[in-house]
């Protein structure tokens, strides 16, 4: 049993690997909805590029959704109208008319007989205005054409009419007038007017919910299908352009197909081909760190967070799918190249972004459109995307991603369309809203930082600031050293400019990288002001040990001040396993008779495993050695340099750090023309 435990906690990394990659393959597999995949792919306008198809069983031919968008639309538009007719008006009306006219009495004003006239005129106005319904003013707008025939409801019977013979209040006051006679009107006949205006009021309305309800029942029975195909009937010959009728059969037979496939018996084999699909795409992801980022694959924090970055974007991508596909291209894919590109490589974030994207080809429509265009938007952002420290970089790369997403959203949409006016211009707003949301980047990347102790370029910029604790320890302690650190720095980072590495990591190493100096600073030649010597008084090895112990030291203080990880690799690299040559000779001279073994002399290491800690190693040799040239010359120094790099390249100091022989070349350079402007002869100026 204590065999077995000893066997997990020697290899609990790899256990840990190999436990992360199923539980991300689960998750992701989980994910994706397990409908099987149609055997033909097809663009509309395009030709068909496989052999004559002919139908393989019967199937209806499916009406798109934007035929039944239309044809729901043209119900709701040409949808009869239905109008309530209130028969309890009228009645309230001559009731209510008749009670008022009775309270007018023969006097010298009236005659019987002019009262009785008085009577018949309401009555026949009243008869007039109800005999086929005096509308309400709220539904008169119900109807834009008032030729249109309408359906009015009058006591549980319907029945057609034109709109146009609704009476409207312009209608009633007219029929009053007709009815009372020319004008002037006498005071009898005011006084009826004013009467009938009083007591007339709307009894026909407008009934919403009912012509709702027919509209809703019409849409029900709406047909989904517009005719069938049967059993080997050919579909579309090879090619043929794929359009019109053969491009609903095609989409008719892909969703037939779909549903066909999908059942509880071939479930299992369904989700059984999407694990190999899944596992095939993380296990590259795996592959290409453990052969080309072994630092990061050795390291199960940054493992963890790339799978962890790879499959949230994979979950956010299905949820906006899940919830509506036409919000496909709102989520913004290229904020996992900036994030891996800003903790770790160009290289790294653009492999783990195309397999993302692969992975997500599975699930999305249009498949191809979608991979191409977060594919070349992913190539965009890794060319654009640097320096993140400075604020205009972030927006001018996102707005240059936004309009690449465009123009190829444009591009493909004239493809298939033909023309440029079908183009979904609510897509370029999609993109837009993609683009603010890259900036959430920003954000992530400081959460990042403080969850998984990662570093990024805006730290890096606040580390390099001289006025922080260390450095300012350092320049108090051994300011030999600081300058020394200082000048290397510079070296360093014109020299990752040129070849295209990270210059602003380089230079934070640089600042930091003898911090293990401050010590015991007068063990090192920069620091001696007074020429005293304290290696005169110890051995060899010795003098060696406290030169050699710098690097560790340097480990030790740069922990205790909460350094990243990023940064202490070059204080624990910058002299590889390089030796201290010189207490090596001195000690073969004390004892000649003795055979010195060199490994005592060594640095710890490792040996430089990044093109940023090889060029640290280079220019602070090169720097260091500088100082001992008593009379410094183009010639001087550029032999020197020859003579300290190719040393460290025939001391295998270099094999891990993933550079060229032409980036060293170049480095070589870059360090000669800045040490010969560093050491060029002044103007002697008179006494």
């Amino acid at each position: 049993m204590s065999e077995i435990i000893n066997k997990i906690y020697r290899n609990n990394t790899f256990i840990y690997k190999v436990f992360l990659f199923l539980l991300t393959t689960v998750a992701i597999v989980y994910l994706f909805p397990k409908g099987g995949q149609f055997k033909y792919d097809f663009t509309k306008g395009k030709p068909w590029q496989y052999a004559n198809l002919q139908a393989p069983f019967d199937f209806a031919i499916q009406k798109t959704p934007e035929e039944i968008v239309i044809e729901k639309k043209n119900i709701e538009t040409n949808a009869k109208k239905y109008f309530q007719y209130d028969i309890s008006v009228p009645s309230d009306v001559n009731k209510a008319f008749k009670n008022r006219i009775d309270f007018i009495k023969p006097s010298e004003f009236f005659t019987k007989a002019e009262i009785s006239e008085l009577k018949k005129v309401g009555e026949k106005v009243i008869l007039g205005v109800y005999s086929v319904g005096f509308l309400e003013v709220a539904s008169e707008s119900r109807v834009s054409k008032k030729d249109e025939i309408i359906a009015l409801i009058k006591d549980n019977e319907v029945q057609d009419v034109l709109f146009k013979n609704l009476l409207t209040s312009k209608n009633v006051l007219a029929i009053i007038n007709i009815n009372l006679g020319k004008e002037p009107y006498s005071l009898g006949q005011k006084q009826i007017l004013n009467l009938l205006a009083s007591i007339i009021k709307p009894n026909v309305s407008y009934d919403k919910e009912f012509t709702d309800k027919i509209i809703e029942n019409d849409i029900s029975h709406i047909s989904y299908t517009k005719g069938k195909v049967t059993s080997e009937e050919l579909i579309i010959l090879k090619g043929d352009i794929v359009e019109g009728r053969k491009l609903a059969i095609l989409n008719s037979l892909k969703s037939e197909f779909d549903s066909k496939v999908w059942s509880d018996s071939n479930y299992n084999w369904i989700v059984f081909g999407y694990t190999i699909l899944v596992s095939l795409a993380l296990l590259m992801l795996l592959l290409f760190l453990h052969k080309y980022r072994i630092e990061i694959f050795e390291n199960n924090n940054k493992v963890t967070f790339i799978f962890f970055n790879v499959f949230a974007m994979i979950f956010i991508q299905t949820l906006v799918i899940k919830y509506n596909s036409d919000y496909l291209y709102i989520v913004p894919l290229s904020i996992l190249p900036i994030i891996l590109k800003a903790f770790f490589d160009a290289r790294l974030g653009l492999f783990a972004h195309v397999l993302t994207v692969l992975l997500l080809g599975y699930i999305v429509p249009n498949s191809f459109e979608f991979i191409y265009l977060h594919i070349i938007a992913g190539i965009v952002t890794i060319l654009t995307v640097s320096e993140l420290y400075k604020r205009a970089n972030l927006f001018i790369s996102v707005a240059q991603i936004t309009l690449i997403y465009m123009i190829t959203y444009f591009a493909f949409s004239i493809i298939k369309e033909g023309n440029a006016s079908q183009i979904n211009w609510d897509y370029f707003m999609l993109f837009a809203a993609n683009g603010l949301l890259s900036f959430l980047s920003i954000i992530l990347i400081y959460i990042y930082e403080k969850v998984f102790g990662l570093v990024s370029d805006v730290t890096l910029l606040e580390l390099s600031n001289t006025n922080t604790k260390l450095l300012r320890d350092l320049n108090e302690k051994a300011p030999g050293t600081f300058q020394h650190s200082m000048q290397v720095a510079n070296l360093a980072e014109a020299a990752a400019n040129e070849i295209g590495a990270n210059s602003m990591l380089v230079r934070t190493g640089a600042l930091y990288h003898d911090v293990g100096k401050m010590l015991n600073p007068m063990y090192f030649i920069e620091n001696q002001s007074t020429g005293v010597n304290p290696h005169n008084d110890l051995s060899p090895r010795d003098s060696s040990k406290i030169i050699t112990d710098h690097v560790i030291k340097g480990v030790e203080l740069a922990k205790k001040y909460n350094l990243p990880d990023r940064i202490i690799d070059f204080i624990r690299t910058h002299h590889g396993t390089t030796s201290t040559y010189y207490f090596y000779k001195k000690e073969q001279e004390l004892n000649p008779d003795t055979i010195v073994n060199i490994k005592n002399f060594q640095y710890p290491g490792p040996i430089p495993f990044s093109k940023e800690t090889a060029i640290l190693m280079m220019c602070d040799a090169a720097e260091a050695a500088s100082k001992s040239i008593k009379t410094p010359t183009a010639q001087t120094i550029s032999n020197l340099i020859d003579k300290i790099i190719d040393k460290q390249m025939a001391d295998n100091q270099f094999l891990n750090s993933d550079i060229t022989f032409r980036e060293i070349k170049v480095i070589k350079k870059v360090i000669k023309k800045k040490l010969i402007n560093i050491y060029h002869l002044r103007v002697e100026y008179p006494e």
